[in-house]
C-alpha cells in the first residue's frame, strides 16, 4: 500500500513549472516504464502547451486544478478541475488556459 497526495503534488508540480523556462514540470507517480499502468502529475503553467504528439496505450486526463484546453485534429475540449478526459487516439496537443495540473493515466 502506497498512499500520496494528489493536491499536494499538484502544487508541488504548479510551484516548479513557474520556474522553469518551459513552464512544466511533472512527476510520475505509478508505475513507469515497466509497468503496463503509469500515472503522472503534469503542470503546465498558463499559456503553456504540449506539443501535438500520440499516447503510447489508453490514456485519460483528470484535472486537478484549473483549465486547460485539448485538441485532436479539427476538434477541442475544454476541462476544468475535477473533469476526466479520454484522450483520442489520434495526435493531439494540450495547452493550459490557466495555470493547471492534471494526473495523466497511460494503459500500455
Amino acid at each position: 500500500m502506497d498512499k500520496k497526495s494528489l493536491t499536494a503534488l499538484a502544487r508541488q508540480q504548479l510551484k516548479l513549472a513557474g520556474g522553469t523556462s518551459s513552464g512544466r514540470s511533472s512527476q510520475t507517480v505509478y508505475g513507469g516504464h515497466r509497468r503496463s499502468l503509469r500515472q503522472t502529475v503534469v503542470a503546465l503553467a498558463a499559456g503553456q502547451k504540449m506539443a501535438e504528439h500520440e499516447s503510447p496505450g489508453e490514456a485519460t486526463l483528470f484535472i486537478l486544478s484549473g483549465k486547460l484546453n485539448l485538441v485532436s485534429g479539427e476538434d477541442s475540449w475544454k476541462g476544468s478541475t475535477g473533469d476526466l478526459l479520454v484522450l483520442p487516439s489520434d495526435r493531439h496537443s494540450v495547452e493550459a488556459i490557466e495555470d493547471v495540473a492534471f494526473l495523466l493515466t497511460v494503459a500500455m
